[in-house]
């Protein structure tokens, strides 16, 4: 399992615009198997490319804008192939769209994206937060329409478990319907005080172990991490949570 844990490298987005390169060689130097890139900050593909390749990490997805998709698919698929990942992942949409009208636009064309990425080897996950449970689609929070698991429906999971916390809901029961359907899945812990705030993995109120069981059950490729607001140094946060989740591994695997 440890060697699926990847950084959500929006966690250290100022320290990339310093130093993109020596940020990834930190990363390797922590532990950490792999990256997911969440855009280039001034840097070329073939940049960040080489580093992955020197260091060894792996890439666990691309995080790309819904617009990039939709109007740069074919400059994203260039960088995709040269960072050796096969999952591009769409990370949030514009506020103009959160409304039923607009979640069954999104769903369709996502859905075009994906039927042109298949061909190519290809796969198109959503990510979400908790804006998604704030509207009702077919009877459904707008995250499931988006999600749902059908066969006219190429669209996968990214499920970020502290956001479906935030949306009142159980991470744990939320995501049992993505089995085979969710090759990365987003960690992040949630504080436990009244703020309810970004927190390192395994220092908060979201129990983890059952997560990992079932993600090693299910289909789960990479475990990302992500922690938007850090309170200190990210790369310091980001430690923690590779710590602690290597302690969980360790415990799973003594079972």
């Amino acid at each position: 399992m440890k060697n699926k844990f990847a950084a959500q490298l929006y966690t250290l987005r100022n320290e990339l615009e310093q130093d993109f390169p020596g940020v990834l060689r930190e990363l390797k130097r922590m532990g950490w198997s792999g990256v997911q890139i969440s855009g280039l900050r001034g840097y070329t593909a073939e940049e960040i490319a080489a580093v992955l390749k020197e260091t060894g990490l792996g890439t666990a997805g691309m995080h790309v804008s819904y617009e990039a998709l939709q109007n740069e698919l074919e400059t994203i698929v260039e960088q995709a192939k040269l960072f050796g990942t096969r999952d591009l992942i769409c990370p949030a949409i514009a506020a103009d769209l959160r409304n039923e009208e607009g979640y069954r636009a999104v769903r369709a064309k996502l859905n075009e994206v994906a039927a042109k990425l298949a061909p190519l080897g290809f796969r198109l996950s959503y990510h979400n937060h908790a804006f998604e449970f704030e509207t009702t689609v077919n009877g459904a929070s707008a995250l499931e329409y988006l999600l749902e698991p059908s066969k006219d429906n190429a669209v996968l999971a990214e499920v970020d478990v502290y956001w479906v916390k935030k949306g009142g809901l159980d991470p744990l029961s939320f995501i049992r319907p993505y089995a085979g359907r969710m090759p990365i899945i987003h960690l992040k812990d949630m504080s436990n005080d009244e703020r309810q705030t970004f927190a390192e993995v395994g220092t908060g109120v979201i129990d983890f172990i059952p997560i990992l069981q079932w993600g090693e059950a299910s289909g789960i490729e990479w475990y990302a991490v992500e922690q938007d607001v850090c309170p200190g140094n990210p790369l310091d946060s980001l430690q923690i949570s590779l710590t602690n989740l290597h302690r969980m591994a360790d415990r799973l695997a003594s079972k």
